[in-house]
């Protein structure tokens, strides 16, 4: 596969998604980049925002596993990852698998799970893999979280713990469409019978598991140079010693910026980086693995409005 056949299947599969969810170009732009740099994606939103829809139609169009969870206070690790249950026809105990097994996972609601169950997925998100009494098993080079969470509603739900913020390559938010794609929406829905699915499960499979590993092996084609990489550092140092932050970016996350950044690349038809795909993904890259400090929450300052100090004042490269 080369960058041309690469940009016209993704081009392809945002057409398909986007006939089905209007008004939301950038989260189907960033969601297609996260599958290519293989980093799970956390959206927040409103509710009726199609942050859940819109991640089943990305399991739709990609010929891949998907399973769903539902996060509720009462839901444990065993619920998510799965049990073994003692058969007493052969005497012996046989491995009831969880929903995790898939290849695309939603984690819906992510945030009303309890600390002890969202823990539950922090060896898959990082290893690929569970643990389950004393045994590990591969989830596959191809698993992928996509978690939702409702940044309003605050009763009966749980912080995500650090460590698993960690874990996302980006924290995507979801806004609103805007009017005409609201009025779209509702032309398109007023066609259709009243609870109607709106043909969400008539997409074309576009992206199968040969070409999807084909666009990963492009993707890990693009070489950055040292440039770029110092730029990503020099910014994920920043935020380090930035007095209005009280913890800053890890080494993991300058790690993941650098492969977005050439996912992005690849999607853009370039075999080469700019300090424009750092800019334009650090945000979304950054936004939840920042602590604020009281200085900055007692200013309303939120951590895209620090980053983007930080990126106004570190120089880019020429």
């Amino acid at each position: 596969m080369d960058l041309s056949e690469f940009q016209s299947l993704a081009d392809e599969i945002h057409t398909e998604i986007g006939s089905v969810v209007q008004g939301q170009k950038q989260l189907i732009d960033m969601l297609l980049l996260a599958v290519f740099a293989r980093g799970h994606c956390l959206l927040e939103g409103p509710p009726g925002t199609a942050k859940t829809l819109v991640a089943r139609c990305l399991a739709q169009v990609i010929d891949l596993d998907f399973g769903r969870v539902q996060f509720t206070p009462d839901l444990m690790p065993g619920d998510v990852l799965g049990v073994n249950l003692f058969n007493f026809e052969t005497n012996e105990f046989r491995l009831t698998k969880g929903p995790i097994f898939t290849d695309i996972l939603l984690a819906d609601e992510i945030n009303r799970a309890p600390p002890k169950t969202q823990s539950a997925l922090l060896q898959a998100m990082n290893e690929r893999e569970v643990t389950i009494d004393g045994t590990s098993y591969p989830l596959g080079a191809d698993f992928f979280i996509v978690a939702t969470q409702n940044p309003i509603e605050q009763h009966g739900t749980y912080p995500l713990p650090e460590a698993q913020l960690d874990r996302f390559l980006f924290k995507l938010v979801v806004e609103f469409s805007d009017r005409q794609s609201e009025i779209d929406i509702l032309t398109h829905s007023a066609g259709l019978p009243l609870r109607s699915d709106g043909g969400r499960t008539s997409l074309r499979k576009i992206l199968n598991r040969k070409a999807l590993h084909a666009g990963h092996a492009l993707v890990d084609s693009i070489r950055l140079d040292e440039t770029i990489l110092t730029y990503i550092v020099d910014l994920v140092r920043a935020t380090r010693i930035d007095s209005e932050i009280l913890h800053g970016a890890s080494t993991r996350a300058a790690n993941e910026v650098a492969a977005a950044v050439r996912a992005k690349a690849a999607l853009e038809g370039r075999d080469y980086a700019i300090p424009d795909d750092v800019q334009a993904l650090l945000l979304p890259a950054l936004r939840h693995r920042l602590v604020l400090g009281p200085s900055a929450e007692i200013e309303g300052r939120t951590s895209d409005d620090v980053l983007t100090t930080i990126l106004n004042r570190t120089d880019a490269p020429r």
